[in-house]
């Protein structure tokens, strides 16, 4: 599923693409690369990748985000990885420099905003995320695959540049928390993706050992703020049930392109929730559409400062608590046109850890 020629996007392809429009481009593109980017929290049970082999959409390939990283001397995962790193990964998974290549995980949009930032900042503008991911898929009745995957063929992929302006040190935002934004229009704005509560300092990090708090400075913009939240239906269409992997992919007939979960599947055979494994979710995640993140943006930061992030005169940091979920807010910031945003690769993990960070606990004073 995978070579050179892209797919009917070319260098346009979008920040998302819907369940349709990648239905419509499977399995005929072979310019396509589908890859499942899940990413559990820290001490959870769950299994990514055995989760991948058990359900996933044909063809997709698992991309460990802790694996495809560069070694920190904190121990900190998913750091933005080195050239050299990233490029033999899209060797690895069949994927040139034209492929378009698709990422979802099994939350709707959780993960697979960090994979598409890495592919980004390397300067792969031919990706984008499936909104809603796995569970999104299979609302609306696409095919779905089960097993060990088919192995691919290995593709060329020069060692790409990184845009350094997209990934933030400690040492920057550090430098970047002296200064109050309100009284320094070169200060970049911190945004917080993690909850209300940690970012108060009320609430303790999943991290143990860790304290909460934040940044000087920073905003707290929970990264569910640029979601929606959706219902599995019950039981999935019939048409989304796995098949072995390799198998012929149904037609588009048998499920129209523009159909929504709403949409009657004519005739399906007997199925339930045990035809899935126990990992399907019972809602996910989609992205809001740009005027409700764009509400959400003014509400958070206040007019002012979202017209200057709206206007290129502001830059933004974002946040949370490892640098993954932070991928949501630069989503939802790129969505909107906005085009100074980094993310700070340590984010509160490795900001906290070091004994010498300043941390601010309650609200922030801003005046």
């Amino acid at each position: 599923m995978s070579s050179s020629s892209g797919t009917v996007f070319g260098d346009a392809c979008p920040l998302t693409v819907s369940p349709a429009q990648l239905r419509s481009l499977l399995p005929t593109s072979s310019g396509l690369t589908v890859l499942d980017a899940s990413w559990h929290m820290p001490g959870s049970s769950r299994n990514p990748r055995a989760e991948w082999r058990a359900l996933r959409i044909p063809g997709a390939q698992f991309l460990d985000l802790d694996e495809v990283a560069s070694a920190h001397t904190l121990g900190l995962k998913h750091m933005m990885p080195s050239p050299e790193t990233f490029a033999k990964a899209c060797e690895d998974f069949g994927v040139s420099p034209d492929s378009h290549v698709v990422i979802y995980d099994s939350h709707g949009i959780f993960s697979s905003p960090r994979a598409l930032y890495m592919f980004r900042a390397f300067g792969h503008a031919r990706s984008s995320i499936l909104d809603g991911g796995l569970p999104a898929w299979i609302a609306y009745g696409c095919p779905t695959e089960t097993g060990d995957p088919l192995p691919v063929e290995s593709a060329a992929y020069p060692a790409p540049q990184l845009d350094t302006k997209v990934v933030k040190s400690y040492e920057q935002v550090v430098a970047n928390s002296r200064f109050n934004p309100a009284n320094e229009p070169l200060a970049d704005l911190v945004l917080d993706a993690r909850s209300k509560d940690r970012y108060l300092g009320t609430a303790p990090e999943p991290r143990a050992g860790l304290s909460s708090g934040h940044i000087p400075y920073a905003f707290s913009l929970p990264f569910t703020a640029f979601l929606d939240t959706r219902p599995m239906p019950s039981p999935p269409p019939a048409t989304a049930q796995p098949l072995p992997a390799g198998s012929s992919i149904p037609a588009l007939g048998a499920h129209p392109p523009d159909a929504t979960p709403r949409d009657p599947i004519p005739d399906p055979p007997a199925l339930t929730l045990e035809s899935f494994p126990a990992s399907l979710p019972k809602q996910y995640a989609t992205l809001k559409p740009t005027t409700q993140i764009l509400d959400v943006l003014r509400e958070s930061l206040g007019p002012d400062f979202a017209g200057e992030v709206l206007e290129g005169k502001r830059g933004v940091t974002a946040s949370c608590g490892s640098g993954m979920t932070a991928g949501v807010l630069w989503l939802g910031l790129q969505a909107i046109g906005a085009t100074e945003v980094g993310i700070y690769d340590e984010s509160w993990t490795g900001y906290a850890m070091r004994k010498e960070s300043k941390i601010t606990k309650g609200e922030e004073k801003r005046a």
